[in-house]
Formats: structure tokens, C-alpha cells, sequence
């Protein structure tokens, strides 16, 4: 089974929505020239893709590509981390129902992944019983930060504790609306900058003590885990050395090696220091679909991979990211 694990949606519900209250969410459909695009106040703009509206060209989409079903996750420009608690508390109630829909109208084909109120910790927890326990998600996606506060702050961490406790796998990405300083150039914003912001949150996370602390949190990175796998020898070599990162007890690779990563690499090579890195249970097969940086032949990066066994790449390929959602 082919499941791909890091597929966005943005159910056409919550379009109307967010048009009805552009005083609030800052967030307007841009029809002109005869393109249909989401425009943000910040400057970002990008395609409504036909397959983020509708679970029907979301399936079309997925047989097109030779793929059995997908974790759906609301596009991470959806989180709205500035606007007033509760009112985002309100929109993402909204946004998880809508996307529990989305996937009820093909649920051996697609299982939903929901998103949390992050800038209220007591909201988040409210939100992500509900979801385990009345809309049967056992998957969330967040911001890789809460507009600028680190995941590791201690007023997160009965978040992370209560998804650990339940057992949700929580999918972090990184998100943006418009360049970031020092990135205008190129599309680094997207092309460094994302990977960047993966990397400086997990060793966040192991150095701040949550992964430690958490021993049963289940934390996926997104893009094949940034920067970091590269850098996993430093972090351990600061570790030794460094008196500022004498945080932990346990090794930061130890620690690494407890995250899962998605294979977008964009290169064979790549996931397979990757895969022999974390071993073939860490590892989920990962699109992006449908934005541009998306890996849309994601099955070729993973057949390119040398030496990978039938059962690697069975468990790389569905049955992990099954397994953790609830299948």
C-alpha cells in the first residue's frame, strides 16, 4: 500500500469562510487574469489548486500519481498563530471538522490529519481530545513555531504531553507568509529557509529536554528532517564540548534518531543517508502536494534508493505512516 503522508487540503467550506471574514484573517481569493489564487495580507500569494478543494480531484490526483491514500493535513498557511485565541480556537474547531468530511467521503483512500490552536496551550488540549475522540484523528500538523516561541517552552509542553499520552503523531512544518530577512533572494525563503526553521526546532527540541522528558512523543519533521541529519555530528560534538549544550542527559543523536522524517529530499542519495541514518521505521513517504516544492514522483526518489530491501521499502513506502494514523 502507497500512502502519502505530508498531502495538503484546504476544503472549499473553509475558502468561504475565510472570504466572509477577511477583516479577521486577513485572507482574500484573488480571481484575476483567470487564475484563482489565496492572497494574504502579508504579500503571499499562491494557486487554489483543484485537488486542495474537494476530496473528488483529491482522488484524481491520486490515481493520476500511482498513489492508494493519503494523510491529509490543512495547507500550513492556515495557521493563523496571530490571530486572537479564541477566535482561532473557533477557526480551527471549524477546519478540523471540515477536514474529518473531506476524508469521510473516502475513508480507505484518505485519513485525515487535523492542526491545533497553538497560541492558547489550553485550547490545543481541549481541541486535540476532541478530535481523538469524536472525529477519530490520530494525527495533527503544527507550525515548526508559534509566531516566534520555540515548541519547547514549558507552556507548550502539556500539548506535546496530552498528544504523547494519546498517542498522535504530530507532523511539524514550517510556515510563512511572505520572505524572511536575509532569504529575498532566489526563493530562499522556501528553498533554506524552511529547512532551516526544521532544523533549529528539533535541536530545540532535544536540547530544551522534551524529548527526554517525552520518551513516548511521536514527532515527524518535515522535508526529510532539514539541515539537521547533516548536522547530527555537531550537535553531538557541542554536546561534549559546550557547556551551553549540557542540557541532556542522553545523546542528541539518540535523542534524533526518535523523530520521524518525511523522504522529501528531492534526491536518492540523500534519503538514503537518511534511511541508514534513522533506519526504514522512521522514515514516511511525503509529497507536499500540491504546492511547487511538492516531490511529485516521490516513488522514483524512493526506487533510487540502493540496497533498500522489499521490507524497507514496504514500511517507507505505507505501512509506517498507516500504522501510526491508526491503521
Amino acid at each position: 500500500m502507497i500512502v502519502d503522508a505530508h498531502n495538503h487540503v484546504m476544503p472549499e467550506a473553509i475558502i468561504r469562510h475565510l472570504e466572509s471574514r477577511e477583516d479577521l484573517f486577513g485572507v482574500r481569493v484573488d480571481r484575476a487574469e483567470g487564475a484563482t489564487r489565496l492572497a494574504h495580507r502579508e504579500g503571499f500569494a499562491y494557486p487554489l489548486f483543484e485537488e486542495f478543494l474537494t476530496p473528488e480531484r483529491k482522488i484524481e490526483a491520486l490515481d493520476r500519481r500511482g498513489i492508494d491514500a493519503a494523510i491529509i493535513s490543512p495547507s500550513p498557511t492556515l495557521f493563523f498563530y496571530r490571530v486572537p485565541p479564541q477566535a482561532e480556537a473557533e477557526f480551527v474547531r471549524r477546519l478540523n471538522d471540515e477536514i474529518a468530511t473531506f476524508a469521510a467521503a473516502a475513508p480507505e483512500r484518505l485519513r485525515p490529519m487535523g492542526t491545533l490552536p497553538m497560541q492558547s496551550p489550553d485550547a490545543a488540549v481541549a481541541e486535540i481530545e476532541r478530535i481523538v475522540s469524536d472525529l477519530h484523528m490520530r494525527a495533527v500538523m503544527i507550525g515548526c513555531h508559534i509566531d516566534g516561541a520555540a515548541l519547547s517552552e514549558s507552556k507548550f509542553r502539556p500539548v506535546l504531553r496530552r498528544a504523547a499520552e494519546l498517542g498522535v503523531l504530530i507532523l511539524t512544518h514550517p510556515y510563512y507568509f511572505g520572505t524572511k530577512a536575509g532569504f529575498e533572494k532566489y526563493y530562499l525563503t522556501n528553498l533554506a529557509g524552511n529547512p532551516l526553521d526544521t532544523a533549529i526546532m528539533a535541536a530545540d527540541l532535544i536540547f530544551g529536554g522534551v524529548m527526554e522528558e517525552l520518551p513516548d512523543l511521536k514527532v515527524a519533521l518535515s522535508h526529510g528532517g532539514g539541515f539537521l541529519p547533516y548536522q547530527i555530528g555537531r550537535l553531538v560534538h557541542g554536546w561534549k564540548v559546550r557547556r551551553e549544550a549540557q542540557t541532556i542527559a542522553t545523546s542528541p543523536k539518540e535523542l534524533f534518531r526518535r523523530f520521524y522524517f518525511d523522504t522529501i529530499t528531492h534526491d536518492a542519495g540523500a534519503l538514503a543517508y537518511l534511511i541508514d541514518l534513522v533506519g526504514p521505521d522512521h522514515l514516511l513517504l511525503g509529497t507536499d502536494i500540491p504546492f511547487d516544492m511538492a516531490d511529485e514522483t516521490a516513488l522514483d526518489t524512493l526506487d533510487a534508493v540502493p540496497g533498500l530491501s522489499a521490507d524497507a521499502r514496504a514500511r517507507i513506502a505505507g505501512r509506517n505512516a498507516w500504522g501510526l494514523t491508526g491503521g
